[in-house]
C-alpha cells in the first residue's frame, strides 16, 4: 500500500522531468527563430508595424523547426522603441505526464530584441575583381558571384542600420594591378599624364608606337637597283630592272645628313581616349614615391605641381570597373556591386589606398568632412597574393615589393583610426594563409578571415555587418 501511494508522486515527477525538458526544446527552437527574426526586421528599414509583423512571422517560420507535438507558437508580436527591436512568441505545449495532475498544457515563452549601437559609419569595400575571382570552387560557385551575393546582404543590413538617412554611407573600390578613377575625371587636376602621353599616341614614322622609339634618328637608305648588278639609275632602268630611290624613313628628309639629323614627331592621344585607370602614385625607390612624403601608402591629397603627389594615368585594360565614391545612393551601390567583372593581375596596395581616400576628405574622392561620431571602415576581400603594381611584378608571382607597400597602407591607414577587416578567399587552402592580410587587419577577434569556400564570403560578411553596426541580440 505504502508502495502504491509512492508510485503515483513518483510519476508524476519522473513525467515532470521530461515535460520540463520538451519545454527546454521548445523554448531554445524559440530563441533562435526570434533571433532571426529580430535581425531581418532590425536590417530592414521603413518599416510599417504591419510590414514589420509579417517579416518577423517569415523568419520565425523557416527557423523554427519543432514537431507539432510540442504545440504550435502563436503569431509572433514586434516592437520597436528607440533602438530596440523585440519580437516575442508563446506556445502551449503539450504534456505527457503531468497530464494525470491536471495540467494539459506547460506554457512557453521566449523574446528575443535587437539593439542597434553605432549607426553612423563610412564604409569602403575593397573588392578584389582580378581574373582569378573567375574560379569556381567544388559547389560550382564562382568567387565574383558569390561576392556579389555576398555584397548585396551586407549593403541591405548597412541601409537597415542607419538611424537617420545619411547615418551611413558606402563606397565600393574595385581593383586589380590599377583602380578605375572614372573618365569623368579627365579635367581633374590631380592626375599626371606624363607616362600615359608617352605610351598613347601616334608617331609620324610607320611602326614606332611609343615615344621612345619615334624619337630616334632617321635611318637613311641609298638608292639601289633590284638587280645588285647595276649601280646608277640609268643602266638599271635600260636592263628593264627596278630602281628605288633613296630614302629617309622620316617623311621630309630627302638628304643623307638631314634624315641622320632628324628624329620623329609624337603626337599624345586625346585624354579623351582614355579609359580611366590609374596606378600608383610616386616613384619607386624608396619604398615609397620619395623620403618625405610617401604618398603612394598614405592618404594625402594630391599637390598640383608636386609630380609624385598625383595619379598617373594608365591605359591598363583590366581595370574595367569605376570605383564608386562615399554615397547612401543604395541603388547606385547595387548596380555597381552588379557590374564587378573578374580580370588582371593583383594589386591590393592600391585598392586599400584608395579605399582609404574614399575615407579621407579632399582629392581625389573628396566625400566632405566626416561628422562628428562615425566611425570609418575598409573591408578588403582579395582571394590571392600580391603580384603586380607599378613598378614591380610580373601578374603571375608573389611580389614582396607590393606586399612591403600594403603593409605601410595598413599601418597607416589604422593609425589614422580607420579600423580594418581582411577576407582572404583560398579555396581548398590551396595557398595557405595570407600573412599579409592578417597583418593588415586591426587588431582583435573578428577582424581576419581566412576562407576556403565562395560560399563562405556571405557569412562572413553577415558576421562582419553585425560587427560595425553594432546589432546585438539581447533577452
Amino acid at each position: 500500500m505504502m508502495y502504491a501511494l509512492a508510485l503515483l508522486p513518483l510519476t508524476l515527477a519522473a513525467g515532470g522531468g521530461l515535460d520540463y525538458a520538451r519545454a527546454v526544446e521548445v523554448k531554445t527552437s524559440m530563441n533562435e527563430a526570434l533571433d532571426a527574426a529580430a535581425l531581418a526586421v532590425a536590417q530592414s528599414k521603413d518599416l510599417t508595424p504591419d510590414q514589420m509583423q509579417t517579416l518577423a512571422q517569415q523568419y520565425f517560420n523557416a527557423n523554427y523547426h519543432q514537431s507539432s507535438d510540442y504545440g504550435t507558437p502563436v503569431a509572433v508580436t514586434v516592437t520597436k522603441v528607440g533602438q530596440v527591436i523585440t519580437v516575442s512568441t508563446t506556445c502551449n505545449m503539450p504534456t505527457t505526464m503531468l497530464r494525470m495532475a491536471g495540467l494539459a498544457n506547460w506554457t512557453v515563452t521566449s523574446t528575443s530584441s535587437v539593439t542597434f549601437g553605432q549607426t553612423k559609419l563610412w564604409v569602403a569595400l575593397v573588392l578584389d575583381n582580378t581574373g582569378p575571382m573567375s574560379d569556381s570552387d567544388r559547389s560550382g560557385n564562382t568567387k565574383i558571384a558569390s561576392l556579389k551575393t555576398a555584397s548585396h546582404s551586407l549593403l541591405a543590413m548597412l541601409q537597415g542600420a542607419a538611424g537617420q538617412d545619411g547615418d551611413v554611407k558606402v563606397a565600393i573600390i574595385p581593383f586589380a594591378k590599377d583602380v578605375n578613377a572614372g573618365i569623368g575625371s579627365v579635367n581633374a587636376n590631380w592626375i599626371d599624364w606624363t607616362d600615359w602621353e608617352a605610351a598613347n599616341g601616334s608617331c609620324n614614322i610607320s611602326g614606332k608606337t611609343t615615344t621612345g622609339a619615334c624619337k630616334v634618328a632617321g635611318t637613311w637608305t641609298d638608292a639601289y637597283c633590284s638587280s645588285s648588278k647595276y649601280t646608277t639609275q640609268k643602266s638599271c632602268t635600260d636592263a628593264k630592272k627596278t630602281w628605288t630611290a633613296a630614302s629617309c624613313n622620316i617623311p621630309g628628309y630627302s638628304s643623307q645628313s638631314s634624315c641622320k639629323g632628324a628624329i620623329g614627331t609624337w603626337t599624345p592621344a586625346k585624354h579623351a581616349t582614355w579609359n580611366g585607370c590609374v596606378t600608383d602614385r610616386g616613384n619607386p625607390s624608396p619604398i615609397g614615391p620619395d623620403t618625405q612624403y610617401n604618398y603612394d601608402v598614405t592618404n594625402l591629397s594630391p599637390v598640383p605641381g608636386r609630380t609624385t603627389s598625383l595619379f598617373p594615368a594608365e591605359q591598363y585594360s583590366s581595370c574595367t570597373q569605376t570605383v564608386t565614391t562615399l554615397t547612401k545612393e543604395w541603388n547606385t551601390l547595387s548596380t555597381a556591386i552588379d557590374a564587378m567583372s573578374a580580370n588582371g593581375s593583383t594589386n591590393q596596395t592600391i585598392g586599400l589606398v584608395w579605399g582609404w581616400h574614399a575615407l579621407t576628405d579632399g582629392a581625389p574622392l573628396s566625400p566632405g568632412a566626416l561628422p562628428d561620431q562615425t566611425q570609418r571602415v575598409i573591408i578588403i576581400l582579395s582571394d590571392g597574393l600580391n603580384t603586380q603594381n607599378r613598378w614591380s611584378g610580373n601578374g603571375s608571382q608573389q611580389s614582396s615589393d607590393v606586399d612591403a607597400r600594403m603593409a605601410l597602407v595598413c599601418t597607416n591607414a589604422k593609425a589614422d583610426g580607420v579600423i580594418i577587416y581582411a577576407v582572404y578567399v583560398d579555396i581548398n587552402g590551396a595557398q595557405g594563409n595570407s600573412s599579409v592580410l592578417q597583418k593588415c587587419a586591426s587588431p582583435g577577434d573578428g577582424k581576419y578571415y581566412d576562407l576556403t569556400s565562395s560560399g563562405q564570403i556571405q557569412q562572413a560578411f553577415n558576421d562582419i555587418g553585425l560587427q560595425i553596426t553594432n546589432l546585438r541580440v539581447t533577452r
